[in-house]
């Protein structure tokens, strides 16, 4: 829905913190060491690439995949309360992505315009062209605000947001539940310390449940999940001259009790070699050898407090779906 149809459309502005040279590198950097990591790994954020970008969007439309229309519900009833709560001025959000779900923070913030209300909107996101694409969308749809959209890497440019206060920052998704535990509270410390006290962050977490519920969550019965996990396969044979033979891997979705997290896995289906000729690497696997391409952390509301708590945040609100699968949680910077 269009908002404030008067107002003038105010015209993107886009900065750009990462360049083709940065990721080329740090796909390189991540790659060599994940290949030569025992056992081997390769962090999620390759998966993104247009075609694998595609492909999540249709796992959110999945029925075995819940997280995404539990977080719109609890957004659906909470953004009023959010927007009231928070008074923000500027909304970061971070991994932005298409930004559907922000829409309902974006209009309820305007709601409050006659009361000092929102003033911009700040996406950051590593894809230039889907940052674009959806700051375009939204300062047409709202017009009068500011879009202030950067290219940059949330665990590295969080110093260089724009916004004037209060921010209310959000991440949602779960994606926090893509980092391990040290980088969880690596990247919550840096966020604290870019945030004046009594700024915001909005945080999107999935919570424990059945195993059973969790696995059919990243195992789909379609098998979209499996051709988003081998994705990243076709993503190094075409960056890195890799000759993977991607469909002689098995997705592999399994909940790691000891760590409450589900991690997906491409699994040798016979013994294979790899080049990848860009890196002067070769890499063997056995048959059943597992690469792990992702971890989704699931947690609970006292590691959620007591994780914010230790970067320095104050958790003021939690709410959760009606089924109590997943959870938003408001917490305010000390």
């Amino acid at each position: 829905m269009r908002q404030h149809p008067t107002a003038a459309i105010i015209e993107p502005v886009i900065d750009v913190h990462l360049d083709g040279d940065y990721l080329a590198s740090a796909l390189r950097a991540d790659v060599l060491a994940g290949l030569r990591a025992v056992p081997r790994s390769l962090p999620p954020k390759w998966f993104y690439d247009a075609a694998g970008s595609a492909l999540f969007e249709r796992i959110t439309e999945l029925p075995e995949y819940y997280p995404t229309r539990a977080e719109r519900e609890i957004l659906l009833g909470r953004a009023d309360t959010i927007a009231e709560i928070t008074g923000a001025h500027t909304l970061v959000e971070l991994g932005s992505g298409s930004s559907e779900k922000t829409r309902l923070l974006l209009s309820a913030l305007r709601a409050g315009q006659s009361r000092n209300g929102l003033r911009q909107f700040v996406p950051l996101d590593v894809s230039e062209t889907a940052l674009r694409e959806s700051a375009a969308a939204i300062a047409a749809d709202y017009p009068g605000l500011l879009v202030h959209g950067v290219v940059g890497d949330f665990t590295e440019h969080l110093d260089l947001l724009p916004g004037d206060a209060p921010r209310l920052v959000v991440f949602l998704g779960g994606t926090i539940g893509n980092l391990l535990p040290a980088e969880r509270a690596k990247f919550l410390a840096g966020l604290r310390d870019v945030l004046v006290p009594g700024e915001w962050l909005l945080l999107g977490t999935d919570l424990v449940k059945d195993p059973d519920v969790l696995v059919r969550a990243y195992d789909d019965t379609a098998g979209v999940t499996a051709e988003f996990n081998r994705n990243v396969l076709r993503v190094l044979n075409r960056e890195l001259g890799a000759d993977f033979d991607v469909e002689a891997f098995q997705h592999v979705a399994r909940w790691a009790a000891e760590h409450e997290w589900i991690e997906m896995r491409l699994r040798a289906s016979r013994p294979m070699t790899a080049t990848l000729p860009d890196l002067g690497l070769t890499v063997s696997f056995a048959e059943g050898e597992d690469l792990r391409t992702e971890i989704s952390t699931k947690f609970r509301r006292a590691g959620v407090a007591a994780e914010l708590g230790d970067a320095g945040f104050e958790p003021a609100h939690w709410w959760t779906d009606s089924a109590g699968r997943f959870a938003v949680s408001l917490a305010r910077a000390a």
